[in-house]
């Protein structure tokens, strides 16, 4: 990559449903399939760690990318995981590519499930970040502290710091470095995410959560290798639903992090890119 992520410029995307996709492209590792990234819970593309994308970076292609009506992509953002699924698709179809890796993080893990089941000969490796399966008993939405941290109008640092990283003074000090990190752009930022979109992904959350043990043996059907990882402390997508996801898929493995939650990707950076690049490998 001639480029950090902090530094690759916003590029724009026609896809076949009109909507224009944002996008951003560390390019390289021709011959290798592209590591495609889907976003948290009202994130945007300033909300990847630059330190995590550099690092996948290094071995891989990697493309961050708003869904449709997020950030400074066109549309309204969809209140189901299945449309966001089928927007993505339509955003991967637009740039060419054959076949890709996807990584997952939150909301965008259930889409990551997805996109893996309505198109499978499309997704060679799947990695599902801080995750659940649809219908697990217990995601019908988020705890009342939780939602009340992220899915208000106006958010704080403070409240962000107390739901993606755990209460240990070394995990809040590494949650400041990766907001730091976030940030340090100062130039061509992305467009931040509007109300709209916090009501579509929450709707679409509660939606994937409503208890229903049928739905739980969709997973079932991925044959791809699959890399379950999450934060031993994430108080949004608890880490029993990383084991319940984890046993539900053939080729699963597992990994917990420790002293981290729900942005252990981010605080464990390093370690987490290393077990990506070899599970891809």
């Amino acid at each position: 990559m001639s480029q950090t992520y902090s530094a690759l410029p916003n590029d724009t995307v026609r896809a076949a449903n009109d909507i224009d996709y944002a996008y951003r492209d560390t390019g390289g590792h021709d011959g290798v399939a592209p590591l495609v990234l889907l976003q948290h819970f009202r994130g945007n593309l300033d909300y990847w760690d630059p330190a995590l994308v550099d690092a996948l970076a290094v071995s891989r292609r990697v493309i961050t990318f708003d869904n449709a009506g997020v950030g400074n992509s066109t549309g309204r953002t969809a209140d189901t995981v299945e449309q966001m699924a089928k927007d993505a698709l339509a955003f991967i179809s637009a740039l060419g590519l054959s076949q890709v890796d996807l990584l997952g993080f939150s909301i965008g893990s259930f889409v990551a499930q997805e996109v893996a089941l309505r198109r499978p000969g499309l997704v060679r490796r799947l990695v599902l970040a801080s995750s659940a399966p649809k219908g697990a008993a217990g995601m019908h939405g988020w705890a009342p502290a939780v939602i009340g941290a992220v899915g208000t109008p106006q958010t704080s640092p403070e409240q962000h710091l107390g739901v993606f990283f755990a209460p240990s003074a070394a995990s809040q000090q590494a949650g400041k470095e990766a907001l730091g990190r976030m940030y340090a752009r100062s130039d061509d930022r992305d467009a931040m995410t509007d109300w709209a979109t916090r009501e579509a992904q929450y709707d679409a959350v509660c939606a994937w959560g409503i208890p229903n043990h049928a739905e739980l043996e969709r997973v079932s059907a991925l044959q791809m290798p699959v890399f379950v990882a999450n934060g031993d402390s994430d108080p949004m997508i608890l880490p029993r639903y990383s084991y319940l996801l984890a046993g539900l898929i053939p080729q699963a493995q597992l990994k917990i992090y420790q002293d981290a939650a729900h942005g252990f990707l981010f605080q464990h950076h390093a370690a987490f890119a290393a077990d990506v690049v070899q599970f891809l490998s």
